[in-house]
C-alpha cells in the first residue's frame, strides 16, 4: 500500500549494495528510471529481468558443476 516501507531483506548478509547496484545497472539498460511516480509495470520489469538472469546464472553455474 501506498507509503509502506520495503522490509525485503537479502537472502545474504552483505549482498544489498551489490543487488542495488545490479537493480539501477537493469533500470539503465532497459530505459527505465525507477521511483515512486513511475508505474508498476515500469519498476517491475526491473525485477523481473534481475530474477531472470540470476536464474540464467544459477543454472550455468550449474551445468558446469560448481556450487555458488
Amino acid at each position: 500500500m501506498a507509503g509502506e516501507r520495503n522490509t525485503n531483506a537479502p537472502a545474504a548478509q552483505g549482498a544489498e549494495q551489490g543487488l542495488d547496484q545490479f537493480k539501477y545497472e537493469i533500470a539503465n539498460e532497459l530505459g527505465v528510471q525507477l521511483g515512486g511516480d513511475r508505474t508498476s509495470r515500469e519498476n517491475g520489469s526491473v525485477g523481473g529481468q534481475m530474477t531472470k538472469r540470476m536464474i540464467q546464472f544459477a543454472e550455468e553455474n550449474l551445468k558446469k558443476g560448481s556450487r555458488l
